[in-house]
């Protein structure tokens, strides 16, 4: 197949044909509501007849029939010679089904497979007017998550990986001498940049490996996209900038010889003062810039769930409809890009746990049809993703219960939680209310998954529900995670750094102000009382004798205050990624204005287990 041959041909149709895809099935859920609406029948006509057409070119001879079939039946429905009844819909809904799994053959570099021959039955019987059985549209599933074969409890999981990080072996790879020895010694870009992606690995030495975790992160890797449509407004302002940037530098070069030749004078001094000033300001227009062009709408993910909606209540015998506000939002492309399989979860749970069946919604006097809202919005510099359901809610008596029943927590910490420490139960490894496992639910891994990924991208999950009204989970992510504004603080000489978003406030620790409660020590502040937590012994270094500073930190729904030698102050980073590693609280590392490596923390695996 010569077509194939050309790369980059075949991943601009797999780019431009993957949207047209989704549109279209966006466009069949509306259709299903509205099966007369003549713009959207020739708007699903066009997108069939456009795939087939590059298909062709392609040689993907199973993919052209299929599609050539689909076209035939919409120009059926479009010129009005059949009516579209949900057996049709059906047949169709699989056909896109289909497409889409053939895209990922063709992804792969290889010829999609032919069509099941009961699909191409159903959609030749259709377009002749017969009625067979129809083909059943698979219902999307996210990411293939390994099943824990045991549910672990509260304690052990807070156990795991505790050691899997040797601190000091870390610094001496990264830095080249041991923690207690290190010297503010200054490092070029490239020396820690290649610290950090090459030699930090050596210093983590886990325990037990998985033996196939390095096995599956390439497959992970080759379904992410590598494309990104940019608005070339935006690009004129990224050319124009950097055009200025290079008369910048001249200058400065010129400047700069001037001064190599001996001369110094107040003139040449506010010269080089006034030309640092307007590259300071250049280059951070030209960061925000770049930063604007990774911004993607939200919209690009979430016109995917509508058709997930639909599949899972007709699979379940439920009447739901998937309604999308603040699909315009923009957000950064690497967030984007990990929020799929999280909402996947929360749409689907919606679905099948939230919304009731139809005899039961009837019964209750509400309507015979479900609501399942996907909202999105801009708030400061944080983007709040909700998904609201008007369904029957969640008893936080029977998730006690049902934690209790499966060994997650015992029966006297049950006692003890309030009812929103009861709803963040859902979100323990191995919890389900399903007895029975289905296609759809019940192995007890879809939420802890939700809530490990959206940490993973620095933000934080809530849950509000009444029973009998409905539930409303909120996410609340950052708009971008290549810059992190951060705190630098102090431990001896080396600086770490912590994400702002996690402190609340600055504090003095004074010994008199310590106390004790259980043997942990603890400060009291407005009335509440905080767990006191020496950040040296987090990270396995020695204890300084007496820390002077407190941060007040906020994760999740636990406090905390990390004690500390001294602040350095508040700055923006670019993180670097530990490649091929995740040490246990540790989210990358960057590089201070000194030069100096910096590592930036995680705290919510910090503070794991500890409070």
């Amino acid at each position: 197949m010569s077509a194939f041959s050309d790369v980059e041909l075949l991943q601009d149709f797999l780019t431009e044909a993957g949207d047209l895809l989704e549109d279209v099935d966006s466009k069949l859920v509306e259709l299903e509501q509205s099966p007369e609406d003549a713009d959207l029948l020739a708007t699903v006509f066009r997108g069939f007849h456009t795939i087939k057409g590059g298909a062709g070119f392609l040689e993907a001879t199973h993919l052209v029939e299929l599609c050539h079939k689909t076209e035939n039946l919409f120009d059926l429905l479009r010129s009005k010679k059949l009516v579209l009844d949900a057996e049709m819909m059906d047949s169709i809904m699989a056909a896109t089904g289909e497409v889409h799994r053939m895209f990922g053959e063709m992804r792969n570099g290889h010829q999609p497979g032919a069509a099941p021959a009961e699909l191409l039955e159903a959609l030749d019987a259709a377009i002749e007017g017969r009625t067979v059985a129809s083909a059943a549209a698979p219902v999307v599933q996210a990411a293939a998550v390994p099943v824990p074969s045991q549910p672990k409890t509260m304690n052990e999981l807070a156990q795991i990986s505790e050691d899997d990080l040797d601190w000091a072996g870390l610094y001496e790879a990264v830095v080249g001498v041991p923690p207690r020895e290190l010297e503010q010694a200054a490092l070029s870009t490239d020396m820690a940049t290649e610290a950090i992606s090459k030699q930090a690995a050596a210093a983590v030495r886990p325990k037990a490996p998985p033996p196939k975790a390095k096995a599956a992160q390439p497959a992970a890797a080759a379904q992410k996209e590598n494309t990104i449509r940019v608005d070339t407004a935006r690009f004129d302002q990224i050319l124009n900038l950097s055009g200025e940037i290079g008369l910048t530098k001249n200058r400065l070069n010129c400047l700069f010889q001037a001064f190599a030749s001996g001369a110094s004078n107040e003139e040449l001094i506010k010269s080089l003062d006034t030309v640092v000033g307007q590259l300071d300001m250049l280059v951070s227009d030209l960061q925000s810039a770049v930063m604007k062009a990774r911004m993607q709408p939200v919209g690009r993910v979430f016109q995917k769930y509508s058709r997930l909606a639909r599949d899972v209540s007709r699979q379940l015998g439920k009447d739901v409809e998937l309604v999308i506000e603040g699909a315009e939002t923009e957000v950064d492309k690497s967030i984007l890009e990990e929020l799929n399989d999280p909402l996947i979860h929360l749409v689907r749970n919606a679905v099948d746990h939230g919304i009731e069946t139809i005899a039961d919604r009837t019964a209750c006097g509400k309507n015979p049809k479900g609501i399942v809202n996907l909202s999105a919005r801009q708030t400061g510099d944080h983007i709040v993703i909700e998904i609201q359901d008007d369904g029957r809610g969640m008893r936080p008596e029977i998730i006690r219960e049902k934690a209790v029943e499966k060994g997650l927590i015992s029966a006297e910490e049950a006692g003890q939680l309030s009812v929103q420490e009861s709803l963040q139960l859902i979100f323990l490894p191995g919890f389900s209310t399903k007895d029975q496992i289905s296609d759809i639910s019940g192995r007890g891994v879809g939420m802890d998954v939700v809530k490990t990924n959206i940490q993973r991208l620095n933000g934080r999950i809530e849950i509000q529900s009444e029973p009998g009204h409905g539930s409303t989970i909120t996410i609340l992510l950052p708009l971008t995670l290549a810059i992190l504004p951060v705190l630098m603080l102090k431990l001896e000489e080396q600086i770490y750094s912590l994400p702002l978003s996690c402190v609340r406030e600055i504090i003095p620790i004074e010994e008199d102000k310590v106390q004790y409660v259980g043997g942990k020590p603890t400060m009291v502040v407005r009335g509440e009382v905080i767990p006191l937590l020496d950040l040296a012994t987090l990270i396995g270094r020695e204890s300084a004798p007496t820390p002077k500073v407190g941060v007040l930190t906020i994760s999740g729904n636990k406090a905390c205050i990390l004690a500390v030698d001294s602040l350095v102050g508040q700055d923006e980073v670019m993180i670097k990624p530990l490649d091929g590693v995740k040490p246990k609280g540790v989210a990358g590392a960057t590089l201070s204005g000194e030069g100096l490596l910096v590592l930036v923390l995680e705290l919510r695996e910090l503070i794991e287990g500890k409070l």
